[in-house]
């Protein structure tokens, strides 16, 4: 599943620099699919979703830093564990029950933002 970042953050942005997938966004910030990994033009995600990578997403959350759940991958291919978890002071980066995916699923998602890897 994704790591969802509560409302007990504190916006230090100590999770921010840490993410592989670059995910994770201030509050307010857009967001792209293509920053961060090698998505770029129009692509069909994983669930079968076609988005644009290039286009500007709004903000998940307005006020507190937020991941996006379909960049998420709980740095499956990259750390033994979710590295925003583990540098948040206040522990606000939890698994989010409302994106619930398996280790496969997390692994592909990894492998279709960077191929390269």
């Amino acid at each position: 599943m994704a790591i969802i970042i509560t409302d007990e953050c504190i916006n230090c942005g100590a999770c921010e620099p840490e993410c592989p997938n670059t995910a994770i966004y201030e509050g307010a910030d857009d967001w792209r699919y293509k920053d961060g990994t090698s998505l770029e033009g129009t692509v069909v995600l994983t669930n079968g979703t076609e988005v644009d990578a290039d286009e500007a997403q709004e903000p998940i959350s307005d006020e507190l830093y937020y991941i996006v759940p379909d960049k998420c991958t709980e740095c499956k291919g990259f750390h033994d564990e979710p590295q925003c978890a583990a540098v948040c002071p206040v522990d606000c980066c939890v698994p989010d029950e409302d994106h619930v995916e398996t280790e496969e699923q997390l692994l592909a998602k990894q492998r279709f933002m960077h191929p390269e890897d």
